[in-house]
Formats: C-alpha cells, structure tokens, sequence
C-alpha cells in the first residue's frame, strides 16, 4: 500500500455518486442511525464487484454486450424507482418531523442493490487496483484483497461522514416545507439523472 493509493483512493469515494446521493438522503430523511446502516450496504455493495474483478468476470462482462446491458438497465429502472419514491414521498424515502424507523437491514439492503446493479463498478476496480500492485508481487491476489479492505474502509468511513452531516441538517431543512419540497426533489432529479447517465454509458 502507498500514500499515493490512499490518496487516489479518498479522491475516488469522495466524488458524488449514486451511494453517496443515497446516504445523504437518509441521513437527512431518517436520520444518523439510518444514515450509518445505508453506508454499510453502499460499502458491502462492493464486494461483488469486487469479487467479479478478481475472478475475471468483469472482463465477460466488458466483452458480452448483452450481460452489460441488462445489468445496466437493472441498475437503470432500480434508480428510477428510487427517484420516483422520493418525488412521490413514498416507502423510506419520505421527509417526516417525527423521524419514521425503517429497518436498518432495508435500508442498507438498498444501499446493496445500488452499487450490486451498477456495471460500471467492477470494470472500474479492474482497471485501477491493479495498478498498485507490483508485477513482482508474490501474493497478488493477497495484495488485492488488501487493497479492497483498505478500499471498503475508505468507503465506509466517508459515506459515514456525509451521513452525520446531512442529518445535522436535518432540523433546518424540516423547518421550512418549502426548503423540505426542494431538498427532497432535488434528489428525485439527482436520482433520475444518474440513471439517465448510466443508460447513456458505454462498456
């Protein structure tokens, strides 16, 4: 591991994504707990692409237009049932004064299914964390898991962060309805949006 990786690393998770745009809904609509739970599904959503990368599959997937485009277009209307849940106030993504407990599994099941139905994802990890792994390296597939574990932890801990500090703002957004409106639409479009890029995306 290198400062260079952790630093390449922190820049990658910091960027806004469809987890990132996910956990900070719920840390403004259902709070710091909630918030914690939809990291941990974002960071577990991980692993199969993670998994796929290591067991090549990613590369079938690269090469097989058709595997890629069904799991995208998955990953497309899953992301658009979201946008549509949060412009139509429905299921956990409603705002509400008095915070309304979903299970803590739910929520991070869909943080899950967010990054299990994003192709883009275990093509990413193909291509970046071989490169920081040394041709000469005597266990690279020990060198790998371990860059994944700093990766997921990386994860983790930032869209923690993003979490705590949406629901630290959550008091002034719930105290105007018009503010409430905007912040919740906004993420409905935010939502549509990154479907519409991820429908448009090419392997």
């Amino acid at each position: 591991m290198s400062f260079e990786y952790l630093l390449t690393t922190l820049i990658v998770v910091l960027i806004p994504g469809t987890g990132v745009i996910y956990t900070l809904s719920t840390g403004l609509m259902q709070g710091a707990r909630a918030s914690i739970w939809a990291a941990l599904g974002c960071t577990m959503g991980i692993v199969p692409a993670l998994l796929a990368s290591v067991l090549g599959l990613a590369a079938i997937m690269h090469s097989s237009a058709l595997v890629f485009q069904v799991v995208k277009f998955i990953g497309v209307a899953y992301l658009l049932y979201l946008a549509w849940g949060m412009w139509q106030q429905t299921g956990g993504l409603k705002f509400s004064e008095k915070i309304r407990v979903m299970s803590g599994m739910n929520t991070a099941f869909k943080g899950f299914l967010i990054n299990i139905f994003n192709p883009k994802l275990s093509l990413f990890f193909l291509a970046f964390l071989p490169q920081f792994i040394p041709a000469h390296a005597a266990a690279p597939l020990i060198d790998f898991a371990i860059l994944s574990a700093i990766f997921m932890g990386v994860t983790f801990v930032v869209f923690v962060i993003y979490g705590l500090f949406a629901h630290s703002m959550r008091h002034y957004i719930l105290s105007s309805d018009k503010i409430m409106r905007i912040v919740q639409r906004s993420f409905a479009v935010v939502f549509a949006g990154l479907a519409a890029k991820l429908a448009f995306s090419e392997r």
